[in-house]
């Protein structure tokens, strides 16, 4: 059992959000369920997660959150392209979500991680984590870390947070860009759109904005069913959620199949056209550089051969 008296400064928050505060370790679904059962007491009655904290309350956790376990999948494909006793790097296909959102979520990649890493079930920053570092959305392919320690973890999100890694992508963006360019904005979450994101400066009252930068360089353009298209190598250093595809869509440059963001979708092509290709980071145990590749998956390869992509480019 756990027991807090709440400060001034928390007044007004979500009684779900204010949880999660006050346990890190618990993932989204633990603090929900926590709730749902009636485990928060509010000077001795149920909390609801909607409810407002109230300053100095008498506010006690009658037990702790249940124990997460995730299962591992065999079935699903895992491409790794690097591992060490630190780090491993994969090839995550598009379709696949990096991390589940409930325990019995089985189809993501941390679920294919933990086949052959099964001590991965405990590092990161909450039960879910699995050592995965950061995050790719789920019809984006390409390079995703995981961390093999928990030391690792900390010191890899250090460099994350700091925006020392640089993470380059390839995107086939509408339009004829002649020259690199580079994007600033601050993005936040559509409040009328859910999973969406928005340009904050364009609404009001936007709370908790987040600061983007891209950088992109054109390196050639196709035609796809009468529209010109130019694949990008774009690198970035932030980490909003949908970055590339909602700036470039804010550009006037939606990515091919990013319906979400208003990019055309060819027929027979199911996936928007962004590929996680590179990683540069400073190794945490030897110090030194690092720098990882992932080629394009088939899919890609196969659209852009499909309308006479020139061959060999590369990432620069």
């Amino acid at each position: 059992m756990r027991e807090w008296v709440t400060v001034p400064t928390a007044a007004g928050m979500r009684a779900d959000a204010w949880l999660s505060e006050q346990l890190p370790e618990a993932s989204r679904t633990q603090v929900r369920d926590l709730l749902a059962e009636g485990a928060l007491l509010r000077n001795g009655r149920p909390c609801r997660k909607g409810e407002r904290i109230v300053p100095a309350a008498r506010y006690v956790l009658l037990h702790e959150p249940k124990p997460v376990a995730l299962a591992p999948n065999a079935a699903l494909p895992l491409n790794v392209i690097y591992t060490d006793d630190a780090l491993i790097a994969v090839s995550k296909p598009a379709g696949m979500n990096c991390q589940p959102n409930a325990p019995t979520e089985q189809d993501t990649l941390a679920n294919a991680l933990l086949v052959q890493w099964p001590e991965l079930s405990g590092i990161g920053d909450g039960p879910l984590t699995c050592g995965i570092l950061h995050r790719i959305d789920r019809d984006t392919s390409g390079l995703v870390l995981a961390a093999r320690t928990q030391q690792v973890y900390s010191a890899m999100r250090k460099q994350f947070s700091a925006h020392t890694i640089e993470k380059h992508y390839w995107a086939l963006a509408e339009g004829n860009i002649h020259t690199p360019g580079r994007l600033e904005h601050w993005l936040a979450h559509n409040p009328r759109c859910p999973g969406r994101m928005i340009d904050a400066s364009q609404w009001q009252n936007i709370k908790r904005p987040m600061r983007a930068e891209t950088a992109f360089r054109p390196t050639q353009t196709v035609r796809i069913a009468g529209r010109v298209f130019t694949l990008l190598d774009v690198s970035i250093r932030t980490g909003v959620t949908h970055q590339i595809r909602a700036q470039l869509s804010l550009a006037g440059m939606p990515i091919l199949g990013d319906r979400r963001y208003g990019g055309f979708l060819p027929a027979g092509f199911e996936r928007h056209f962004l590929h996680a290709a590179s990683i540069v980071f400073t190794h945490p145990k030897t110090g030194q550089a690092c720098s990882l590749k992932a080629p394009l998956t088939p899919e890609l390869e196969a659209l852009l051969n499909a309308y006479g992509a020139r061959k060999g480019t590369t990432l620069c």
